[in-house]
């Protein structure tokens, strides 16, 4: 059995590799033949498989390099000069190069694109004079750009004359000149801009040629003539590029074919006899300039895929226009709003006060356990072997290796996580790896999702125990989950509202299975220590409050964490206040059971209040220090969104687990190998329930139209699915006796998943993906996923590590590590006050 899944592992990289295209499906494969072989320790053969994988690319890299330039080197070792080539300025390559995702949407090569709305706009351009000077193409360019600003303008300006436009409310002002050739019209325009105190454009975006072609008859003395012109007006233009952004805009090409007759001189090769001039004399000047003045030629990769669209084969369709507007809006605009998924044009953030001292905090550790470790070294190579001096006999040492100590094992964790956060920083906050945009398509999203349900259908075995939701198969429910919520955020899938509607039941479904576990554990323990509210609080905020100083992100940021921390404590609450009522008291008297349920009607009264009551639920949550915690961007807003979106589920996750231990008491019902969950008539009757109450609801996400009443209606419906797949899941006994060891590895993990994904897997907080390895878009998620899947795992391990450490058994000791923890967040808390201070 295990050759045959170790040969269907192998086999399946194999084929995802010759079959699959999309980022989303190469992820699965390599999460797919890991964990083949990760389930069963087999961490040797799953780097095997890896470097397979890494040989057939790379012979296919060589076979298409040596196919396209003649040479046997492949652009695979990009990867080992990323620094390198990432070193130059992304405002080059967002003004240079790029592609098309799909139809619509340009991705810039290596970095993100911000798509601004006219809100930013208004606030980037507050105040700016913006000047676009040229012929009718140009004029296009600037319609586009100010309706970025306010979309309500109307191209209604004289077709051959100067065109202003001012927006009163934010001070903006940005002209159309018309100057339909490079001549000395345009230059003595230019010129008045460099001359005494004459106000000078914020931005300036210039560009002619194709009236020049059209006047002369594309004669060679009017291309001899615009060099001149050009080479007159550069030292202009860099000059007016030390205090302003000079943008001279390449000549687009023309569809031959639709032009009409007085236009038939304008040829594609004219075109590109001036581009050559501009760009060479442009150049060549700015050797000598401290300013340069920017060539814009991702209008001609632009126009290239879309002129055929043309109304007339000269102008660009509209669509064409905006890109090339937005585009420069990003490049003006990203180094002052500095927008999230906009990471072109950024510059790298500088390091805080707190990020320095995490840094040098982390740079001790690593220093301490390799001295430790050094120390430990040479003394077992000490006591390794001791020669007889009389019998000239080897002995073997009394003692053998020494266990680790508390010490070396808090700084090997320390030193294993320093070096884990410096990928993470290297990744997402420095300009060292490439970026880019999210781009969804159906076969990106449902295309991986068979992939797993494939791989986790074949990894099946027997569960331990046929309990209903027992560990194995809650393990195997988040591990599903979990990865259909990552092939969900690296497809952007959330632009589709069924899928959206979907994914929003299984992060419900996380909650409701946070109100079952704590509760039962609650409920069947009645532990309700300091120790066990320690682990919990420190298993799942450990990572993200690492994360918040190293990335320099609040806490309300990884949204998820907090969201299930509140719930615990809920849930820790409303069952250690008085009275105390545990399955142990209730089984004497059942009237303990009805003043349980009072204590779960007075928390589903208080989570509607709040729920209905947004003032309120701001002012709980605006007071210090909770105001540090759940704030984002000067308000809780966000945090009172998130809660509310999911504010039932984890009461109904509770009264679910309350009804089947209850059930489960009086053995009402059945949960033997094999036996369905109760007697064949109910069985088959509540499944029938179950599967139309699931496809019903599927049914209604799909018809969504709107993503706002959908989601009020969400947090009261999303209950319907979870519990109709829990009896599909469970009723049938042989169902209830097996589970998927696939997913349920991948559950294990799940909370370092989700939060790591936000920083090594995708990019730019989510909103983007990050590029290891440029121009392979399949064999970087390859790459990426193998190293991410691997950083979870060791993060989970050195957090079950310092939980023994850091949150002991002992009352005593565990009191002076909460005293420490309380020290360690008030020297934040100071630290943090500091660097905000120095900010303002």
């Amino acid at each position: 059995m295990k050759q045959s899944k170790e040969l269907f592992g192998f086999t399946c990289c194999r084929w995802l590799w010759t079959s699959s295209g999309d980022r989303a499906s190469a992820a699965v494969a390599v999460t797919g033949c890991a964990r083949a072989h990760l389930g069963y320790g087999r961490w040797e053969l799953c780097s095997f498989l890896l470097a397979r994988a890494v040989l057939a690319v790379k012979q296919r890299v060589l076979a298409r390099s040596v196919n396209a330039n003649g040479a046997a080197e492949g652009n695979i070792y990009l990867f080992l000069c990323h620094a390198k080539k990432r070193g130059g300025d992304t405002c080059e390559y967002l003004l240079s190069s790029g592609r098309f995702l799909g139809e619509k949407v340009w991705q810039p090569h290596s970095c993100m694109m911000h798509k601004y709305k006219n809100s930013e706009a208004k606030n980037c351009l507050i105040d700016k004079h913006v000047v676009f000077i040229g012929d009718s193409r140009i004029r296009q360019l600037f319609y586009s750009f100010i309706k970025l600003i306010n979309p309500q303008v109307k191209e209604e300006g004289i077709k051959h004359g100067n065109i202003p436009f001012e927006d009163k409310s934010a001070s903006i002002k940005v002209d159309f000149l018309w100057y339909p050739e490079v001549n000395g019209s345009m230059r003595q325009r230019i010129k008045s801009w460099t001359e005494g105190s004459v106000a000078k454009p914020h931005i300036i975006v210039v560009g002619a040629a194709t009236w020049s072609i059209k006047i002369h008859n594309g004669s060679n003395e009017a291309l001899a003539q615009y060099k001149i012109n050009i080479t007159s007006i550069a030292p202009l233009l860099e000059k007016l590029a030390i205090s302003s952004d000079v943008y001279w805009v390449l000549q687009d090409p023309v569809y031959e074919d639709m032009l009409s007759e007085n236009r038939k001189m304008i040829t594609n090769e004219k075109i590109d006899a001036y581009n050559e001039a501009a760009v060479r004399i442009l150049n060549s000047s700015s050797r000598n300039s401290k300013a340069k003045v920017k060539v814009f030629s991702v209008s001609k990769l632009i126009a290239q895929e879309t002129i055929m669209k043309s109304a007339d084969g000269l102008h660009l369709p509209e669509s064409s226009r905006d890109t090339n507007a937005m585009i420069l809006m990003n490049v003006y605009c990203n180094k002052i709003m500095k927008p999230i998924d906009g990471s072109c044009c950024q510059p790298q953030p500088p390091l805080t006060l707190i990020q320095k001292i995490a840094f040098c905090f982390f740079t001790l550790s690593i220093i301490g356990y390799l001295i430790i470790s050094l120390i430990h070294r040479n003394n077992y190579r000490k006591n390794k072997s001791c020669t007889d001096l009389e019998s000239g006999e080897e002995k073997k040492p009394a003692i053998s290796t020494p266990n680790i100590s508390t010490l070396e094992m808090l700084l090997q964790c320390f030193c294993k996580l320093g070096l884990i956060m410096t990928y993470f920083y290297l990744c997402d906050r420095a300009n060292l790896f490439m970026k880019e945009n999210k781009f969804y398509t159906h076969s990106s999203f449902f295309i991986p999702i068979v992939y797993i349900l494939v791989l986790g259908v074949f990894y099946t075995e027997n569960t331990k125990e046929t309990k209903v939701l027992n560990r194995e198969q809650t393990d195997e429910w988040k591990g599903w989950m979990q990865l259909v919520i990552l092939i969900y955020h690296i497809s952007g899938a959330s632009t589709f509202l069924p899928v959206y509607m979907h994914i929003r039941v299984l992060v419900a479904a996380y909650l409701f299975q946070t109100g079952y576990g704590h509760f039962s554990y609650f409920w069947i323990k009645g532990d309700f220590g300091v120790y066990r509210v320690c682990q919990v609080l420190f298993r799942l905020n450990f990572l993200v409050v690492v994360l918040c100083i190293v990335m320099d992100r609040p806490y309300q940021f990884y949204y998820f964490v907090p969201l299930v921390t509140v719930w615990f404590m809920i849930i820790y609450a409303t069952l250690a206040v008085w009275p105390q009522i545990v399955q142990k008291k209730a089984n004497g008297n059942c009237l303990w059971h009805f003043g349980l349920l009072l204590k779960l009607i007075c928390l589903l009264t208080c989570i509607y209040f709040l729920s209905y009551s947004q003032g309120a639920f701001e002012k709980i949550f605006s007071f210090w220090p909770l105001s540090k915690c759940f704030e984002l961007n000067g308000n809780v807003y966000e945090w009172w969104f998130r809660w509310k979106l999911d504010r039932y589920v984890v009461f109904h996750g509770m009264l679910f687990a309350f009804i089947y231990l209850a059930l489960q008491k009086r053995q009402m019902i059945s949960e033997g190998k094999g036996d369905p969950l109760f007697s064949n008539r109910v069985s088959n009757v509540l499944l029938f329930i179950s599967i139309v109450s699931f496809l019903t609801y599927s049914i209604w996400a799909s018809s969504c139209k709107n993503k706002t009443e959908c989601n009020e209606l969400h947090p009261s419906v999303s209950v319907v699915q979870i519990l109709a797949f829990i009896l599909i899941r469970n009723i049938p006994g042989y169902v209830r006796s097996v589970y998927s060891s696939f997913f349920a590895w991948f559950g294990k993990i799940s909370l370092e998943l989700f939060i790591c994904q936000y920083h090594i897997w995708l990019a730019a907080d989510t909103k983007g993906i990050l590029v290891l390895i440029p121009g392979y878009p399949m064999f970087n998620v390859l790459v990426s996923t193998f190293i991410f899947v691997c950083v979870a795992h060791e993060i989970s391990q050195i957090t079950n590590d310092l939980a023994q450490i850091v949150v002991p058994k002992d009352n005593s000791t565990l009191l002076k590590r909460l005293l420490c923890i309380a020290g360690f967040f008030s020297g934040l808390h100071f630290f943090s006050a500091m660097q905000d201070q120095s900010r303002h």
